[in-house]
C-alpha cells in the first residue's frame, strides 16, 4: 500500500470550519507580532475585533494559507467598504458581543480595558484621510509560517479579489513598532497615509491594481 503525499501548502477560501483556528492565529499574533497571551487577562477579545466580524459580515473576502493537512495557519481578511463595515459592525456585529465585554466605566484603566474600547468604538475607522482607500484589511501568520512568502500570497489573493470586484486602493493600520510588518508592507508596495495625530499607528495603502507585479 502507497502512502498519500502531503499537500503542498496553499491559499484558499475561508471556510467556517476554519473559524477557531483563525481566533489562535489572531491571539498568538496581537502583541506587537507576537503573542498576546502574556499581556491581556481576556486575549480572545482580539479576534472579536479584528477576524470574526470580517468572516461573518464578508466571508468572500477572507483567505487563509492551509497547511497542507487542511488547518489554517495564516490570514488576510478585510472589507470592501469601510463606510458600510462600520454601520453592519454597529447594527449586527456589536450586538451579538457586547454583553461579554462590558464598556469601561471611565477612561480606561488596563490593557484589556483599552481594547474593549475599540471594540466599542468602530467608528474610529472612518478618517477622511482613507476615504480615497474604501477596503481595508487584516493580515497575519503564525510565526513559524512568516518569512517564507506565504503572506505576499495572501495579499494576492485579496487584491485580486477586491480588484475584480472594482475597488480601486486599500488601506491598513498597523503599530508602528512593529516594524517587520512594515518592512513586509513596503516590499508589497504600500505607501504612507499622513493622518493627524495617528498616535502608535502608522496608516498605509495602495491600488488594489496589478498585485502580481508587486
Amino acid at each position: 500500500m502507497t502512502s498519500t503525499p502531503d499537500a503542498a501548502p496553499a491559499v484558499r477560501g475561508y471556510r467556517p470550519a476554519d473559524r477557531d483556528a483563525l481566533d489562535d492565529i489572531c491571539v498568538r499574533t496581537a502583541h506587537v507580532g507576537q503573542d498576546s497571551r502574556p499581556h491581556y487577562a481576556d486575549p480572545g477579545i482580539f479576534p472579536v475585533i479584528f477576524a470574526q466580524p470580517y468572516v461573518h459580515l464578508e466571508p468572500e473576502l477572507a483567505f487563509v494559507l492551509d497547511d497542507g493537512h487542511g488547518r489554517a495557519v495564516g490570514y488576510i481578511l478585510g472589507t470592501a467598504d469601510t463606510p458600510r463595515f462600520v454601520e453592519d459592525f454597529r447594527a449586527k456585529w456589536l450586538p451579538m458581543v457586547a454583553g461579554r465585554y462590558p464598556e469601561p466605566s471611565g477612561p480606561p484603566r488596563t490593557l484589556d480595558e483599552e481594547i474593549v474600547t475599540l471594540l466599542r468604538r468602530p467608528e474610529r475607522l472612518l478618517l477622511p484621510e482613507v476615504a480615497d482607500y474604501p477596503a481595508h484589511l487584516h493580515i497575519d501568520l503564525l510565526p513559524e509560517w512568516q518569512g517564507r512568502g506565504y503572506g505576499r500570497k495572501l495579499m494576492r489573493a485579496f487584491l485580486r479579489a477586491l480588484h475584480s470586484g472594482g475597488v480601486p486602493a486599500v488601506h491598513l493600520s498597523m503599530l508602528t513598532a512593529n516594524t517587520p510588518a512594515r518592512a513586509f508592507y513596503d516590499r508589497l508596495g504600500f505607501h504612507d497615509i499622513e493622518v493627524p495625530d495617528p498616535g502608535p499607528v502608522t496608516y498605509l495603502g495602495r491600488s488594489t491594481a496589478d498585485p502580481a507585479r508587486r
